[in-house]
C-alpha cells in the first residue's frame, strides 16, 4: 500500500490545485467537475487518520492561499489568519464525511460529505467568524447560463451541485455490482446534465430595460480615488466635489437613483450633527436641487454616547470618559429629507471588527485595516426609498455582497434594486476585485433583480437579473455610467424563502453525525 501511495504522490496536492484552476475567473470551470476526485480517492487508500487530515489540510490550504492571497495587500497579518484558519476549519466536513463513511459504509458516507459541507457553508456565513468567499456555489459566478436555477437554491443549490457531481464521477470507481453500474451511469450523466437543461428553460425572455423616452433611469458614478494615499491626502471637500460634478454631468431629468462607491466620504461624522457638517453642505444642496433623486453613497459615521456606556461589544471609549460607536455607513438623500442610513452588518473579520469571544485580543489585530476595535453594525437590513421614486435600493456594503441569504434581507425589507458600494481598491490590481463582482451576477439571479455596483477603482457596472454584466468599466478608470433599469417588485423563490436548503441540510447533518457516534458505541462495547 505504501509503494502504491508513493507512486500516486503527485495526487496529493490536486484538488487544492484544481479548485483554484477553476475559481473565477477562470476559463476551467469544467475542473469543478473532478476537482474533488483525487482528495476523495486518497481517503479510501490512506489508512492513517492523522495522515489523511494533513493532506486534507494541504490541498485545503492551497485552494485558500492561490485564490485569496491577494489579501495581503490590504492587511498582511489578516491574510494569513484567514488562509491559515479557513484552510483549517475546511478540514472538518471532510474529516466527518471519513469518519461516517467508516463506519456507514459508502452510500450513507457520500451522502454526508453533502450535508457536512453544507452545513459548514451555512455556519460559516452566520458566525461572527464569517468568510464565505469560497462558499463552493461562488464557483460559478462566470456561468450564468447553467446556474439560473439559483433564483430557487441560491449558492446552495450550486454547491450541492459541485459536490454531486465529484461523488457521481469518483462512486463508479469503486467496484460495483455489475447490475448497479448502468443505473450509476445514467444517474452521472442525469446529475451533471439536468441542471444545465433545467437553467436553459429558467432563462428569463422579458426586456429588462425600458427604453422610452422618460424612463427613469440609474447612474453610478467611479471616481478611481487610490485608497492608500490620495483618499487621505486630497482634501474631502474637493472628494466631494469632483463626486458632484461628475455626476451633474451625467444625470438627466429623469434619473431617480444616483449612486456612489463605499466610504465615498473620507470623512468622520458624527451622526447626531450629520445634518449641520460643514462638509456635507454641498451634498445637501446637491439633493435639494433634484428633489427626485435618490442618492445612495458610502460614508464613515460615529454615534455619540456620551457618558453612558451603551454595553456594547464594539463601543470605544474616548480620552474623556465617554463612548462612541464607528461605522461602514450607507447613506441615503432624497431632497430635503432627513439622511437615511445603514450600518454594515457583514463586517471582514479582523479587517473591521473581531468576534466578542475574541476580544482579548483586540490589541493584536488594530494593524489590520488601520482601525483600532470593532465597528458597529446594523441589527438588520434596511432599505432606501424616496417619495415617489419607482427604485427602492438596497444598501449592499462591499462585503456583504457574498452573501447570498443577507442579501434577501434587504429584498424582503423592499429593495427592487440591489446597489452594491464596494471599495476594492485596497487589494490592487489583483484577482480580487474581479472575484468580487463576479459574484454580484449570483446576487443578481437569485433575486430577479437589477445590481447597479458602484466600485471605487472598479468594476462598477449593471448586472441584469439573468446574471449579464452591461457597461463593466475597467480597473483604475474614472468613469460614470447610467441604464433605464426596470425595478422587480415581485420576490424571487429564493428572496422569500432564503438559504432554505441548508435549514434543511445542517439538522440532518447533526443527526446523522451523532447517529454514527452511537452506533460506532455500540459496535465498540458489542452492544
Amino acid at each position: 500500500m505504501k509503494s502504491s501511495l508513493a507512486n500516486q504522490a503527485w495526487l496529493y496536492p490536486l484538488t487544492g490545485i484544481l479548485l483554484f484552476a477553476a475559481w473565477p475567473n477562470s476559463s476551467f470551470t469544467f475542473l469543478l467537475l473532478f476537482a474533488f476526485v483525487p482528495l476523495l480517492w486518497l481517503e479510501r487508500r490512506i489508512i492513517n487518520d492523522g495522515r489523511f487530515f494533513w493532506l486534507v489540510w494541504l490541498n485545503m490550504f492551497i485552494w485558500n492561499i492561490s485564490t485569496t492571497w491577494w489579501i495581503w495587500n490590504a492587511s498582511p497579518p489578516g491574510a494569513a489568519g484567514a488562509i491559515i484558519a479557513n484552510s483549517l476549519l475546511m478540514c472538518f466536513p471532510l474529516m466527518a464525511f471519513r469518519f461516517t463513511r467508516r463506519h456507514a459504509g459508502d452510500a450513507i458516507g457520500y451522502l454526508s460529505l453533502i450535508l457536512y459541507w453544507i452545513t459548514f457553508e451555512y455556519i460559516h456565513h452566520n458566525w461572527e467568524l464569517s468568510w464565505p468567499w469560497l462558499t463552493l456555489g461562488n464557483a460559478l459566478a462566470n456561468a450564468t447560463t447553467f446556474i439560473q436555477w439559483y433564483e430557487y437554491t441560491g449558492t446552495t443549490g450550486g454547491t450541492l451541485w459541485i459536490l454531486l457531481l465529484n461523488i457521481a464521477v469518483v462512486y463508479p470507481l469503486f467496484k460495483l455490482p455489475h447490475y448497479q453500474q448502468k443505473s450509476v451511469f445514467y444517474l452521472r450523466l442525469l446529475v451533471i446534465f439536468g441542471p444545465m437543461i433545467a437553467s436553459t428553460f429558467m432563462m428569463p425572455n422579458e426586456d429588462f430595460e425600458n427604453n422610452t423616452p422618460t424612463a427613469p433611469n440609474v447612474v453610478v458614478v467611479q471616481p478611481n480615488v487610490e485608497p492608500y494615499t490620495e483618499k487621505f491626502t486630497t482634501p474631502p471637500g474637493q472628494l466631494l466635489q469632483e463626486l458632484i460634478d461628475l455626476s451633474k454631468a451625467n444625470i438627466d431629468s429623469n434619473t431617480r437613483l444616483l449612486v456612489w462607491p463605499e466610504t465615498a466620504i473620507p470623512a468622520q461624522a458624527w451622526e447626531h450633527k450629520l445634518q449641520e457638517e460643514p462638509l456635507f453642505q454641498p451634498l445637501y444642496a446637491f439633493a435639494r436641487q433634484h428633489p427626485n433623486l435618490l442618492i445612495v453613497t458610502g460614508i464613515d459615521s460615529y454615534t455619540f454616547y456620551g457618558n453612558t456606556n451603551p454595553e456594547k461589544f464594539s463601543a470605544r471609549q474616548m480620552s474623556d470618559g465617554s463612548y462612541y460607536e464607528a461605522f461602514n455607513t450607507a447613506m441615503a438623500l432624497h431632497g430635503n429629507t432627513q439622511p437615511q442610513l445603514y450600518h454594515k452588518s457583514k463586517l471582514v473579520p479582523g479587517v473591521e471588527g473581531l468576534p466578542s469571544w475574541l476580544g482579548f485580543m483586540g490589541k493584536l489585530f488594530d494593524d489590520f485595516g488601520g482601525i483600532s476595535g470593532s465597528l458597529g453594525k446594523s441589527d438588520s437590513a434596511i432599505a432606501f426609498s424616496g417619495s415617489n421614486n419607482p427604485y427602492v435600493a438596497a444598501p449592499i456594503i462591499c462585503y456583504e455582497s457574498i452573501y447570498s441569504n443577507y442579501v434577501t434581507e434587504y429584498v424582503r425589507a423592499g429593495a427592487n434594486v440591489l446597489t452594491v458600494i464596494t471599495n476594492d481598491g485596497w487589494w490592487g490590481n489583483t484577482p480580487g476585485y474581479k472575484q468580487h463582482m463576479s459574484m454580484s451576477r449570483l446576487r443578481a439571479i437569485e433575486n430577479r433583480m437589477w445590481v447597479a455596483r458602484s466600485a471605487n477603482t472598479g468594476i462598477s457596472c449593471f448586472i441584469s437579473p439573468s446574471g449579464e454584466v452591461i457597461d463593466a468599466q475597467p480597473w483604475d478608470k474614472q468613469a460614470v455610467i447610467k441604464r433605464n433599469i426596470i425595478p422587480n417588485n415581485e420576490l424571487s423563490f429564493y428572496a422569500r424563502y432564503g438559504d432554505w436548503m441548508s435549514r434543511l441540510a445542517w439538522p440532518l447533518a447533526v443527526a446523522l453525525f451523532l447517529w454514527v457516534c452511537y452506533k460506532r458505541w455500540k459496535n465498540r462495547h458489542n452492544i
